[in-house]
């Protein structure tokens, strides 16, 4: 998800209250601090509000996803701590960025930590911001520890997804999640546990619907809804850097009216120019899913949540499972 900001830089917790919604009410588990969320620009103070006020607001519907990546080991252990007793559910990290790592570092620096962290861990295999991709065969190995419950993917590379979903489809303790858009009907008709899209920020409703479909066998559909989370991508995504896209996201976020499209630097906020191309394009995109029913629109009018009651609350049964958390695993 989107991480709003005020002009100043700090966490727009108004803002967040309603992008929580507009996920979470659509059927999506919010992942806070991931690349979308510009984690790696935000001060560590600033990142514990936001996951505090992303947890106050999904009260207990959703399984709560925090970024807790970090090129300091210790400080990702601390951020799993404290997102732990701010009432996240699960940790997801993805490697150290600064060092060129082997498999046998990896596997050990998940590892250690895997063992030093309260809840539950997802990696997260990223290459554009880490420059190395993790080996299925090193993922393989440490899909076996009592406290990883899953990867995230977000490499586009189909053959890898096949391989992956050999190892990995008919697994019960590990989940697998694609990350990359454009794969997610593939990465679902292979068996696939769950899709993460960046896009889904804008319309989640289409992709809890291509979820549906894709889980479910339904290949014709989750194809074609395939095609509208493209045009959705086409706006701001496709052939861009990262540089360039999470600027283009931030910015439809705002003409929606759910948040400022400030981003945090070394990214740098659209200029007025910009922001009206974007704009006429938002415009066409909403006709264009509007005559398949889904209608991009601003956030709804709610009701803000105060008070969480416990850390860890036990997960009601009817909750909607994104991916199988080890129930020993969860506080």
């Amino acid at each position: 998800m989107v991480t709003p900001f005020k002009n100043r830089g700090g966490i727009d917790l108004e803002a967040t209250v309603r992008i929580t919604e507009h996920l979470i009410s659509s059927g999506s588990a919010p992942f806070a601090l991931g690349t979308t969320g510009e984690a790696a620009s935000i001060s560590p103070e600033a990142r514990s509000q936001f996951v505090s006020a992303v947890v106050r607001q999904n009260e207990h519907r959703m399984y709560v996803y925090a970024g807790i990546s970090d090129n300091c080991l210790a400080a990702s252990i601390e951020m799993a701590k404290q997102y732990a007793d701010l009432g996240a559910d699960v940790a997801v990290a993805h490697l150290p960025s600064y060092y060129h790592l082997d498999d046998d570092d990896i596997k050990t620096y998940y590892e250690k930590l895997a063992d030093s962290i309260p809840i539950p861990l997802m990696m997260y295999n990223i290459p554009t911001t880490t420059g190395m991709s993790i080996s299925l065969h090193t993922l393989e190995l440490l899909s076996h520890h009592t406290n990883i419950v899953g990867l995230k993917d977000s490499e586009n590379d189909t053959k890898r997804l096949q391989e992956a979903m050999l190892l990995w489809k008919d697994r019960a303790d590990f989940g697998y999640l694609i990350g990359c858009g454009s794969l997610c009907a593939t990465a679902l008709s292979l068996g696939s546990d769950g899709i993460v899209p960046g896009a889904s920020n804008v319309v989640p409703k289409l992709f809890a619907d291509l979820y549906e479909a894709g889980s479910r066998g339904r290949q014709v559909g989750s194809r074609h809804l395939q095609g509208l989370a493209d045009s959705i991508s086409a706006i701001y995504h496709t052939n861009r850097p990262l540089s360039r896209s999470l600027p283009s996201l931030k910015a439809i976020m705002h003409l929606l009216g759910f948040c400022q499209a400030d981003v945090m630097p070394p990214l740098r906020t659209l200029t007025p120019l910009q922001m009206r191309e974007i704009e006429k394009e938002l415009a066409a995109l909403k006709v264009l899913l509007g005559k398949q029913g889904y209608v991009i629109s601003g956030p709804a009018k709610i009701r803000a949540i105060q008070i969480r009651e416990t850390k860890h609350p036990a997960k009601d049964s009817r909750q909607p499972d994104i991916m199988q958390v080890r129930s020993e695993q969860q506080s």
